[in-house]
């Protein structure tokens, strides 16, 4: 009985020094920072989306922090350098944890694997294959017959190593299709250039296509997806458009510091996934062109390493910079 009774004791004695040793137990004690990549850009409206759903279940203030310029590459670098304690997050995309690999390959400084505790995927979408209607080509297999023949068309993107940029270099790699990249600051400027005819084509995510695809004064050929996306539905797949291995998906997904503890990487992949699993986050992300998309921590540091290893090869052989 006295050895029952003793441990009893110890036992009660060290279950508050435990719970005291988890820092996720009192998480979160004070602000928590996002960093998102940009006023306006997807990535800002999803993180201001989760930081508002946060600060709702929480009754912690949860703020976001966008900073635009180099590729999303400054947020990023920001909270790789941030203390490892789960306040600082940034929405990373395909841009600064992936084509910003090659293109600032001799001063990145950040390393998107090293440098991070992956925490949730959060969304991702495809971008749609557009062009002026006074293209004579009605479908994708028409556009590329039409841009072989011409041999000079011209492509608007976001910038070098973005996903409309890539998507391009892809098609050409894909189909053959002589075409030339004519890089803007934003994806609202890549579709004004399609809108004046400055280029006769662009990849553009389904929201920010949206109006003008709805007034007529873009033509839709494809999204970059072997399946329709439930965002777009009216519009083909890269399958059904004649041009399969056209896979060129937009992604955001929230990285911690490296050496966050995992007991709070945990939690925030808990308290984040239950918010992007709700019907209501999964109904508004559809029209914004992204599709919720909670996962493990794992299952995102696994998608980056893939994203790595696709396009890096694809953003060397096009010889994509960074200016």
């Amino acid at each position: 009985m006295k050895t029952f009774t003793t441990f009893v004791a110890a036992f009660l004695l060290a279950a508050p020094f435990a719970h005291a040793q988890d820092p996720a137990a009192s998480f979160p004690s004070r602000t928590i920072r996002i960093f998102g990549q940009g006023t306006g850009s997807t990535a800002d409206y999803l993180s201001r989306y989760v930081a508002q759903k946060l600060t709702g279940r929480w009754g912690q203030p949860v703020i976001v922090d966008s900073r635009a310029g180099a590729g999303g590459t400054i947020p990023t670098d920001v909270v790789a350098k941030s203390p490892p304690d789960g306040y600082n997050l940034v929405m990373g995309h395909i841009g600064p944890m992936v084509s910003a690999v090659t293109l600032y390959a001799n001063n990145l400084p950040y390393d998107p694997i090293r440098d991070f505790e992956p925490v949730t995927m959060v969304g991702q979408g495809v971008v749609v294959l557009v062009t002026h209607p006074a293209l004579p080509a009605n479908t994708a297999r028409e556009f590329i017959a039409y841009a072989k023949d011409k041999g000079n068309l011209a492509y608007s993107s976001a910038g070098n190593g973005s996903t409309s940029h890539l998507a391009g270099e892809l098609l050409k790699k894909v189909t053959g299709v002589p075409l030339q990249h004519i890089p803007y600051k934003s994806a609202g400027f890549a579709l004004t250039a399609v809108l004046t005819g400055e280029v006769q084509a662009s990849f553009l995510s389904p929201l920010t296509a949206h109006g003008q695809l709805k007034a007529g004064k873009v033509r839709a050929l494809a999204v970059s997806s072997s399946v329709r996306f439930p965002g777009a539905p009216d519009i083909p797949s890269a399958v059904e458009a004649g041009i399969p291995g056209m896979e060129a998906k937009l992604w955001f997904g929230l990285f911690a510091p490296a050496k966050t503890p995992k007991s709070i990487v945990a939690k925030l992949n808990r308290e984040i996934g239950d918010i992007l699993r709700a019907p209501e986050t999964q109904e508004t992300f559809l029209k914004q062109g992204v599709a919720a998309a909670p996962g493990t921590p794992e299952e995102l540091g696994d998608w980056v390493k893939s994203e790595l290893a696709r396009w890096t090869p694809i953003i060397q052989a096009a010889g994509i910079k960074a200016d």
